[in-house]
């Protein structure tokens, strides 16, 4: 190298003082159709998940927030602001666009002799360019990673239906790792989650193929996750930005797997939950459903000594005792629960609050008090001849069945009701007929229309298959009895559930009637609680809300200042509230004894 060579890059400092010379009028060129110009962006189909942001790999896009846009469930709130002074325009933005909301014309000049105004929000500052067609797009039928997702085996039709087998068999590894793949980790579904758990972190888990890691993510906010891998309303697919070009993230799955890859005798290795720090407080749990769980679980975590009171024989709620076994096995249940026992917590099963020891005993006895009771209560519709002793509540029955009780399962079946309830006992009861007859003859009726069922879409499918009738919207009129027997049921036509203000207002056509002939009536058409434990004086102390549930504050803390309460009497069946309840109020819990 010669010494000219070693003193040419110091000749660039000569430039410092040179000023910067904008052209005014550069060579009006026309660009190709599919140039890539500067940045386009349909504001109203962004959803704001980030992934342009992730993909740039010149820290060319920051995410902000925008006037006028809101944060909402599948929303950030936030849209992409690119600076021109690093885009290199190698479109990859666009490429991984969720939502294809994000393009690039094929404008390539710009004259500005201020800096700061090539770095804006596309689709947000009226650029002469944003209503032009041409640009580049990205193109049909590619995608960077797959839209679809992996479909996990099941139990063809003809094998389940005399069996209370689990129908879905879950991932291998390859199948998980795969699906894990598809993650964007945008985090839209962690604020979707009711618990909030760490979704993108666990799916990274699956991907990296560390298990450990995965089940400490889970455990964070959800001690569960055997039985909220299987019956989570996954709220959080709802809202995965994947379902914008193709399916959502099987985000439930993915949590099964994690949980049924580890054995049970590893967690307390793995979660470091051998040192817990007890202290001298006791605190009685009201049953020993998700919501009482969770709450155990975390209290047990802060080394409170913990009682959980179940009216029934074993743990679990409404998962063990309204789920049928073929949805979630009984070991699974035991799996979660016997952790959440390994920590110290002691159960008292077969005895009910109210009747076998009062409340007020509880609250003497006891530091504080959680009450997660659930909704144990099936709902009547109150029409000629549902008091008739063969017309069941479908609660009851799934009850006896989770007990091992002999069921008198008739030829000929109707079953009122459009949620997974009435799915749930319907399959469960075909099952019973199809081992019981050698065939299935059930019906399954409902106020509404097919396509505003609240019943899961898998539910309905599966239902089909395993050979249910499925007759939407009508309504139930009288239960027909002749001679002392159920001979079935007159129905109405319905033509509307809910009036113009979404309030539950049904509308029939009386001319339209139909008769469903069936030996049992089965009613699914809601739950109750049961709050009968608490005393009358108890009760006129107790606030309750518009809608008939118990009134808490954000710690799940009741007007009654010892009592906290959670799960469904609080906010409704759903599985991942009632664990995101017991959370709280176990924090609630500790503020309250703290502050003492």
């Amino acid at each position: 190298m010669s010494f000219k060579d070693v003193l040419k890059p110091f000749t660039a400092w000569k430039n410092l003082a040179i000023e910067p010379v904008s052209i005014k009028k550069p060579l009006e060129r026309q660009a190709a159709p599919r140039y890539r110009g500067f940045h386009k962006n349909n504001l109203e189909k962004c959803i704001g998940c980030g992934t342009c942001e992730e993909i740039c790999q010149n820290a060319a896009i920051d995410m902000v927030p925008l006037d006028g846009i809101e944060t909402k469930e599948g929303d950030s709130g936030l849209r992409p602001m690119i600076d021109y002074g690093r885009c290199c325009w190698c479109a990859l933005c666009v490429d991984v666009c969720t939502t294809n909301s994000l393009t690039m014309s094929n404008h390539f000049t710009w004259v500005d002799t201020n800096a700061d105004n090539f770095r804006f929000i596309p689709g947000a500052e009226n650029k002469p360019w944003d209503n032009e067609e041409l640009g580049y797009k990205k193109p049909e039928n590619y995608e960077l990673n797959n839209p679809y997702r992996v479909e996990m085996v099941e139990i063809e039709p003809e094998q389940r239906d005399k069996s209370f087998l689990e129908i879905v068999k879950g991932f291998s590894k390859e199948q998980a790792i795969k699906e894990a793949d598809r993650c964007i980790e945008c985090g839209l579904c962690i604020a979707t989650c009711p618990a909030h758990m760490g979704i993108p972190a666990y799916i990274a888990a699956v991907r990296n193929d560390d298990m450990e890691e995965g089940l400490r993510v889970l455990y964070e906010t959800n001690p569960l996750p055997e039985i909220c891998g299987r019956v989570c309303t996954h709220k959080c697919e709802s809202v995965c930005a994947m379902q914008h070009k193709g399916d959502a993230l099987s985000i439930r799955w993915l949590k099964r797997y994690i949980a049924d890859q580890v054995p049970a005798e590893k967690y307390k290795e793995i979660l470091e939950t051998e040192n817990i720090k007890k202290n001298d407080k006791k605190i009685a749990i009201i049953g020993a459903g998700p919501a009482g769980l969770s709450a155990a679980y975390y209290l047990a975590l802060l080394g409170y000594n913990v009682k959980i009171f179940e009216a029934l024989s074993g743990p679990g709620g409404m998962t063990r005792y309204g789920i049928p076994e073929y949805r979630l096995p009984y070991d699974q249940i035991d799996k979660d629960v016997d952790y959440i026992k390994s920590l110290g917590v002691e159960f008292q099963f077969n005895t009910r609050i109210g009747k076998d020891i009062t409340l007020d005993k509880l609250h003497e006895d006891f530091d504080a008090v959680f009450a997660g009771t659930g909704l144990h209560l099936g709902r009547s519709t109150r029409i000629d001849g549902s008091n008739h002793e063969k017309c069941y509540q479908a609660v009851d029955l799934l009850r006896d069945v989770a007990d091992g009780k002999s069921i008198n399962v008739e030829k000929k079946i109707v079953v009122i009701g459009g949620g997974n309830v009435a799915m749930d006992i319907a399959r469960t009861l075909a099952r019973l007929q199809n081992q019981k007859y050698g065939k299935v003859q059930l019906i399954i009726t409902s106020l509404e229309s097919e396509d505003i069922m609240p019943a899961d879409l898998e539910e309905i499918v599966e239902s089909r298959e395993e050979k249910i009738i499925i007759e939407p919207a009508w309504g139930p009129k009288k239960i027909k009895i002749e001679d002392g027997k159920i001979k079935g049921l007159h129905v109405i036509k319905c033509l509307s559930v809910f009036d113009e203000e979404g309030r539950f207002n049904p509308k029939f056509d009386e001319n339209k009637k139909e008769f469903f002939e069936a030996d049992m009536v089965v009613e699914a058409i809601g739950q109750g609680m049961d709050l009968s434990y608490f005393s009358e004086e108890m009760q006129s102390r107790l606030e309750m809300t518009d809608r008939h549930k118990v009134k808490v504050d954000n710690n799940c803390q009741s007007s009654i200042p010892w009592l906290f309460v959670g799960g469904d009497i609080v906010a409704g069946p759903d599985v991942i509230s009632a664990i995101a309840d017991g959370h709280r109020a176990a924090r609630g819990i500790d503020n309250f004894l703290s502050q003492k």
